[in-house]
């Protein structure tokens, strides 16, 4: 199974090009986020006709996050327990909640679509939102695995973080000024590690930006990030067995200024174990 998990940055303006990728690669499962659009004006018919189920979370013009499907897209889920909102000026545990973040189960592994908060600066109230907001996602995560500690799951998607030093090409990153950079962010990151998730694409694809601002030539002169990630549980990743950085997609008309990041399963890897040795 291929799965891929890609930033659209608007599915009304991108679909089509969306959809002619899904078709060329043979993706099974995308995770998309930034869609941008409420239920009633996403594009279902094109995803239907090229043979995709699609489940999403749209509110408004911003944020929104899907996951289209060759497979029976079962077990939904809007948001995670506890996922804080964010409301500028507005404090406490009522503040509304953005579409962030969708789950559910294709042939057996649970799948997350995730757009994490962006930050905005390291004084702005956002940024402390984003940290509450990972933080929460990384208890429930030790809750899922608690319960089902052979769960195949993966959060796929744009985590607004770079983790590492080598993960930052854009020169305007700076460290003790920018956000995506910061030590409380990329410590919020490595907590999904403590949590049982593992990066299954860097052991594959150690190279590679995800993501180039429009602006100042950034993609010609590959000044990006890596900021867009597919964490997988053991039982995810043992299935792993290969992994790559769609960078074509950055070029050509109108393009995301994101890319698909891809992972192919062998869903029959994780019953290995249970083969007679052969010495």
């Amino acid at each position: 199974m291929r799965i891929a998990t890609w930033n659209i940055n608007s599915i009304r303006t991108r679909h089509a090009r969306a959809i002619d990728w899904m078709l060329r690669e043979d993706v099974d499962v995308v995770a998309f986020q930034e869609i941008k659009c409420t239920e009633a004006q996403f594009p279902f018919a094109a995803f239907e006709d090229a043979g995709y189920e699609v489940v999403l979370h749209g509110l408004n013009q911003w944020n929104g996050v899907a996951i289209a499907a060759r497979h029976a897209i079962e077990d939904v889920g809007v948001g995670f327990p506890g996922q804080p909102g964010f409301l500028k000026g507005h404090e406490g545990p009522d503040a509304p909640l953005e579409a962030r973040a969708i789950g559910a189960t294709v042939e057996g592994l649970r799948l997350w679509s995730l757009y994490v908060p962006n930050g905005r600066a390291l004084d702005d109230p956002h940024y402390a939102y984003k940290l509450d907001w990972l933080a929460t996602l990384a208890a429930d995560t030790r809750d899922w695995l608690a319960a089902d500690p052979e769960l195949p799951l993966a959060l796929m998607g744009d985590f607004n973080i770079a983790p590492l030093d080598s993960d930052v090409g854009d020169p305007t990153f700076v460290p003790g000024v920018s956000t995506h950079i910061s030590p409380p962010e990329r410590t919020a990151f490595a907590a999904f590690e403590k949590a049982g998730l593992a990066d299954v694409v860097r052991p594959i694809r150690p190279e590679g930006f995800t993501y180039w601002d429009y602006k100042q030539l950034r993609f010609p002169r590959n000044e990006g990030m890596r900021i867009d990630f597919i964490l997988g549980s053991h039982a995810f990743a043992d299935r792993v067995v290969d992994a790559s950085i769609h960078r074509e997609e950055r070029k050509g008309d109108g393009p995301s200024d994101h890319v698909p990041v891809v992972v192919d399963l062998d869903l029959g890897a994780a019953d290995d174990d249970d083969r007679p040795m052969i010495f």
